[in-house]
């Protein structure tokens, strides 16, 4: 998609947007633009309606914005409009911007079109969407030029597009291998370094817990680097170190999940989320340096699959009791945190993960769970996280839960064994192998990065986290 800007209609046909904020279902006064003229009585703007008129050769779509509206609403109303509405669309198609409009609600619109081109059926025959042929470009009805708006906005709604696909392909074409290839080839275009150690080169670096998770598997650890340096004047930048759990498929282990396995080929989401955001973060050449790591393997069955009260060594020098092969995901995290910190020494690090059914359990699958003792740190995430639809809570790092990851026999242990506190609990044992940083933050995405909505019969990849991170790297 691209966008061109025009200042009227003269001599235009084909498909007319038209976002209307609400009236009133009794305004005598109707709707009307372009010669069209629609009464209070069939719509008058209320928030998730539309109507469709055709006049002069031209159909227009009238899209109710209600009396306000926040940036993710608007760009789920944009979204569903390109999807649901996909026959209509031709070559020639415009979007009037509403004098009202702020650079945020042209982004989210802009963005949320181009998003209705993603399709579920990778392995289904399907027609190309209008939009997302080559040569299509939208026209942008408006005095005001927003073209720097719209490529920021069709950049963000690109990356996401690709992040989609990554977590709903199914795991035996998504491998660790797969996403270790999509980082390089995203940062040769991009613009960052990636380094991948695979298996000999884990064990020689010391990763022992992220290569415990994947022994039960055939499928090659990868444990990918990336780090993105921009070219700018600016004396001193800042450093941001991110990690993601890239478990492409978890059946639990020897402790194997008896519930919910048709699904974990999304317990990767957090490493996709790592991925796309530094695909974006390089595409708008933001001014600061971002180091990220997403240790990628499969958590599966056979005999070499490491057990229940194993101990295995880190790559922090820490041992750690395995109570359940199922909290895996917090192992590898374990090795990418410690090896952040000790490599590269980031003076922010976020991680995120798909981590526990706990979180789910405690927000449903309304917003991430926020770990975090660093208060700044956690504002800035939750108002980057309202801002643009994609929320986060917090919950304690208290050292009164400390005690759920003691052990015996190991300095700790990677799950207390009680039905409480999951989420905490997890957090608190990642927190053991950040050496005390003054700036990590934790995100748990259980909840939150798979799951159901309008846009297909079943569960599938929401991108939680790629815009999130973006921004608030952004807005650092």
């Amino acid at each position: 998609m691209k966008t061109k800007n025009i200042e009227n209609l003269e001599g235009f046909t084909g498909v007319i947007l038209i976002p209307v904020f609400e009236t009133n279902a009794k305004n005598l006064v109707p709707i009307e633009f372009h010669g069209v003229s629609v009464s209070s009585k069939i719509f008058y703007g209320k928030k998730d309606t539309y109507y469709v008129a055709e006049k002069y050769d031209c159909v227009h779509i009238f899209i109710g914005l209600g009396k306000t509206i926040d940036y993710k609403s608007l760009k789920t109303i944009a979204r569903r409009i390109a999807s649901k509405e996909k026959n209509i669309f031709a070559k020639d198609v415009v979007l009037m911007i509403p004098e009202v409009f702020t650079l945020q609600q042209v982004e989210a619109t802009i963005s949320g079109l181009m998003l209705g081109t993603y399709q579920l059926g990778h392995f289904k025959k399907k027609d190309l969407h209008p939009f997302a042929e080559k040569d299509f470009e939208l026209a942008l009805l408006s005095k005001t030029d927003y073209a720097e708006a719209a490529l920021r906005a069709i950049k963000i709604a690109k990356t996401q597009i690709e992040i989609l696909s990554l977590v709903d392909l199914p795991p035996n074409l998504v491998t660790p291998t797969y996403l270790s290839n999509w980082a390089q080839e995203s940062g040769n275009v991009y613009g960052f370094t990636t380094t991948i150690l695979d298996g000999a080169a884990s064990k020689i670096e010391g990763l022992d817990a992220f290569l415990a998770v994947g022994k039960g598997s055939d499928k090659e650890p990868q444990f990918i680097i990336m780090d993105y340096m921009p070219v700018t004047d600016i004396p001193k930048i800042k450093h941001i170190g991110l990690v993601g759990k890239g478990i492409t498929f978890d059946t639990g282990g020897l402790n194997i999940k008896t519930a919910g396995m048709l699904h974990m080929k999304c317990d990767m989401a957090g490493g996709a989320a790592v991925l796309g955001a530094m695909q974006l973060i390089a595409d708008l050449k933001l001014p600061v340096r971002v180091t990220a790591i997403v240790p990628c393997c499969e958590n599966s069955v056979d005999s070499t699959s490491f057990m229940p009260s194993d101990v295995i060594k880190s790559y922090h020098g820490a041992t750690i009791e395995i109570i359940d092969t199922d909290a895996e995901g917090r192992l590898i995290l374990a090795d990418g945190l410690s090896y952040l910190i000790k490599n590269y020494k980031p003076e922010i690090i976020v991680d995120i993960a798909t981590l526990t059914g706990s979180s789910v359990g405690t927000f449903g699958y309304e917003c991430a769970a926020l770990f975090t003792n660093n208060q700044t740190i956690a504002q800035k995430l939750q108002h980057s996280g309202d801002e643009i639809g994609e929320r986060l809570w917090p919950l304690p790092l208290w050292d009164a839960y400390k005690s759920d990851i003691e052990s015996d026999i190991a300095d700790v242990k990677n799950y207390s064994g009680k039905p409480v506190a999951g989420a905490i609990s997890a957090a608190k044992f990642l927190e053991y192998f950040t050496e005390e940083h003054s700036a990590w933050a934790h995100l748990d995405i259980a909840g939150v990065a798979f799951g159901d909505d309008e846009f297909a019969k079943s569960k599938h990849a929401t991108s939680y986290g790629v815009h999130l991170l973006m921004h608030f790297i952004e807005n650092i």
